[in-house]
């Protein structure tokens, strides 16, 4: 079996191709919109790609035609020889993937989520693109006051602050907004508009998909974090148990031992910070409005012995573990056995 490597670019990606023997058989430098029609006309092989933005699409095309598909992660590359000795180009990159690919029969890869999976995290990713242009907008916009010594927007949801913007300049200046501020304002109001459409599409998603409303049963978990977490998972059979999802996540602790000094960390923080953000918000969310459920009342007890903050990080772990559970079962919430583990510890770092 011939190895393809392919040192992927925005336009232009760079190939190598060596045969069992480790011989370069080809070395060329195409379109990468046209890797496609190049993946079609090749014998199966093995493809080697390097994480990036284009890599999973690839590889989509590559298992079309065919192929076994490998995609790298960035954080091996460099053990690989990527970039060695200084000396990175294209070129040298393509064949040193090639030459890994010929030495390692378990050559280490990354999961390559189902397009739909891909399509899913991608609305998701710009919905979040949406929320963080309006923030930085929304925090201008408050700067400005202060330094004209306007005074300050009353507290409220980020969707109506436009509508106490007004209010407060009306009541400081008796007329409309200056200008310069409403141009801020309409931007504000275009983007929050956006932003409910794309709430409104990942909603429907959610209550569309069984997947998505048997997560949803879980306390604290909304639509957002329900979708959020289905695409980034992707499969849940690839996980063993729930301490390896939660793992995967980040939200275990880490440990930092030698010899026979043993100290834990704080949580690895590995995986998507988003997913990871999600859950301790919606762990935040549980504890304030399912006070009487054994998992918050749970959680509780760890903030009496380790302080609020651990606590809920806990409880995020935890509600990771019963999503996995509720996923790979394919059943519903269930109070009951939400503390069935009485074994789980409790230790988590902030």
């Amino acid at each position: 079996m011939n190895h393809v490597a392919i040192d992927l670019g925005g336009r232009e990606s760079q190939i190598c191709v060596r045969g069992g023997d480790g011989q370069i058989l080809q070395e060329e430098r195409r379109p990468t919109l046209g890797l496609q029609r190049y993946l079609a006309t090749l014998e199966p092989a093995r493809v080697v790609l390097e994480t990036c933005a284009e890599a999973f699409m690839v590889a989509e095309w590559a298992r079309s035609a065919g192929h076994h598909v490998t995609v790298v992660p960035a954080s091996l590359v460099r053990a690989l020889g990527v970039g060695s000795r200084g000396i990175k180009n294209d070129v040298r990159d393509a064949r040193n993937l090639s030459e890994a690919s010929c030495r390692m029969q378990q050559l280490p890869s990354v999961h390559i989520p189902r397009a739909a999976s891909r399509e899913l995290k991608s609305l998701c990713t710009l919905r979040d693109s949406l929320v963080t242009s309006r923030t930085k907008l929304i925090n201008s916009a408050r700067g400005w006051l202060r330094g004209q010594a306007i005074g300050r927007v009353k507290p409220g949801s980020a969707d109506s602050f436009t509508q106490r913007l007004r209010a407060l300049w009306r009541q400081k200046t008796g007329g409309d907004l200056a200008p310069a501020l409403q141009r801020h304002a309409l931007s504000i109001d275009v983007l929050t508009e956006q932003m409910l459409a794309a709430e409104q599409e990942l909603q429907d998603f959610a209550r569309a998909d069984a997947t998505c409303r048997r997560l949803m049963t879980v306390p604290g978990v909304g639509p957002l974090v329900a979708v959020r977490f289905f695409c980034s998972i992707d499969d849940v059979s690839r996980f063993s148990s729930a301490h390896a999802l939660q793992s995967y996540i980040g939200l275990t602790p880490g440990e930092d031992s030698s010899s026979d000094k043993r100290r834990p960390t704080g949580i690895t923080k590995a995986g998507t910070p988003r997913v990871r953000w999600l859950l301790q918000q919606a762990a935040w969310v549980a504890w304030r409005f399912y006070k009487n459920d054994p998992i918050v009342q749970w959680a509780e007890g760890v903030a009496q012995r380790r302080g609020r903050k651990i606590a809920a990080t806990a409880l995020a772990r935890k509600l990771a573990g019963i999503m996995f559970a509720v996923w790979r079962d394919g059943t519903a919430y269930q109070r009951t056995r939400a503390t069935h583990d009485s074994t789980e510890t409790a230790e988590v770092a902030a």
